[in-house]
């Protein structure tokens, strides 16, 4: 009975639930944008109001020095457990705008999936919940108190929500923080994501002449920085990919043969995975498989470099200063505090002297594992198995979501990761998308994960 009122109630509804999830992803909430402070507001607005028409007792917008986090509850009694709901409003920005085959802000349903900056991440899945809330709320079957979080500044490194949630610990508490900012293995494999990586984001610097240069006149005989860059860059890394950053390793996990093992049961083609991303081969620390490089390894990529002219056409200059992002994905026990320090240590380190370095830490966040024996993990476990038919896999993830580790850190809570994103949904590039049966599916497995965690904590 509980699946068919279910069923019935997402079949109902479906097409408002498009509709309002469509006017959230039309607003631009871009937090690395500066210019849209007043689209951020309009989406944490958005979100207040979905929270209470949803079926919530009060929701509230809290400033921050950054952008706002609402918050919203219904608690029906004290002596049940209580579930505290985490999503992001904000989005990543949509360059390259050219390379999208329909406008980023306006969503359009295409081949059965939602096509738009933010459909899965994290527009889409969060609003699966306040979606699988209202169904619970409506159907008088919500079987625990309920709290909701949604932050704006997620794709940023979630900047101020420590503090937030150190400021106001006391009205987050909970027994379990959910999560859908993840995604599954397959449409048909449902997974639990048990890890992620930590995060330590740089930017840098190097400086050689005071001002651009005539390469005529000057080439051969003074420092190009964009050449000392990219050799600086290429060192990082050696023959076999191993990171070459003194002391980077000293606090990496080494996962057990046995947990490796039971890795390599999940379903995972390296075929399809490459023709996926049109690449004639895959690229890696020796001596570990793709899955385990972006699961149990660290790893170091070059976000994005420029300097010089890159204009139409030529212009023959020796540039005063190059630049680069360059991110390092960390894993458990790795400090991202720690590693930042190292990094910036080593890259002054190697330069040489004909040009000045500066580094700078933009943001991070430490790696975090979800314990599979806890109440949480089976009653996800039960919930998966309901709708998917299948009992979940659980695997660890390459991404990062910063403020997970620190929800641990600061309101001593554990996070479940009950991701319903597939990996060709293309979150943070071009034509990112959704598919509709993935967010219908999502909305029909919540309210099993609450009622199967409310039995298992009574």
């Amino acid at each position: 009975m509980q699946m068919e009122h279910i069923k019935k109630y997402v079949e109902e509804h479906k097409e408002r639930f498009l509709e309002e999830l469509f006017e959230l992803i039309r607003i631009p909430s871009i937090s690395s944008e500066s210019a849209r402070k007043d689209d951020m507001l309009k989406a944490a607005e958005y979100w207040k109001a979905s929270i209470i028409k949803a079926g919530a007792d009060k929701a509230e917008i809290f400033p921050t020095p950054g952008n706002p986090v609402v918050y919203g509850e219904k608690l029906i009694d004290s002596s049940l457990p209580t579930v505290l709901v985490y999503g992001h409003y904000d989005v990543m920005p949509v360059d390259p705008v050219e390379l999208w085959k329909t406008k980023p802000f306006e969503p359009v349903i295409k081949d059965g999936k939602i096509w738009a900056r933010g459909a899965d991440d994290d527009k889409g899945q969060a609003f699966m919940h306040a979606k699988a809330f209202e169904l619970m709320v409506n159907t008088d079957t919500l079987p625990c108190n309920v709290k909701f979080m949604i932050e704006g500044e997620e794709e940023v490194g979630s900047v101020n929500l420590g503090k937030f949630c150190e400021d106001h610990k006391e009205m987050l508490s909970a027994d379990i923080i959910l999560v859908s900012d993840t995604s599954m293995l397959a449409p048909d494999t449902p997974s639990i994501t048990t890890g992620l990586r930590g995060l330590s984001y740089m930017e840098v610097e190097v400086t050689g002449p005071n001002r651009d240069l005539h390469s005529g006149l000057f080439g051969g005989a003074v420092a190009n920085p964009i050449n000392i860059l990219a050799k600086m860059i290429a060192s990082l890394t050696d023959e076999n990919n191993h990171i070459t950053i003194p002391g980077f390793y000293d606090d990496v996990l080494i996962v057990s043969e046995e947990e490796r093992k039971n890795m390599s049961r999940a379903p995972f083609n390296l075929e399809d995975y490459k023709k996926a991303i049109d690449i004639a081969e895959v690229w890696g620390e020796k001596g570990y498989s793709t899955m385990e490089r972006t699961g149990i390894r660290p790893s170091l990529d070059v976000n994005g470099i420029w300097g010089g002219y890159t204009g139409e056409g030529a212009k023959t200059v020796i540039p005063s200063k190059a630049h680069a992002k360059i991110s390092m994905r960390l894993v458990p026990y790795q400090d991202n505090e720690k590693i930042s320090k190292l990094f910036e240590d080593h890259f002054k380190n190697i330069a040489p002297p004909c040009v000045k370095v500066s580094v700078k830490a933009l943001h991070g966040g430490q790696a975090y594992v979800s314990p599979t024996d806890m109440k949480a993990y089976k009653a996800a476990e039960k919930a998966f198995e309901e709708v998917y038919g299948k009992i979940p896999v659980p695997v660890r993830s390459g991404g990062s979501i910063p403020i997970i580790s620190a929800f641990e850190e600061k309101l001593g809570i554990k996070s479940i990761l009950m991701g319903f994103g597939l990996e060709a949904d293309a979150i943070h590039s071009p034509n990112e998308n959704y598919p509709l049966e993935q967010f219908y599916n999502g909305i029909s497995t919540i309210p099993h994960f609450y009622r199967y965690f409310t039995e298992m904590m009574k």
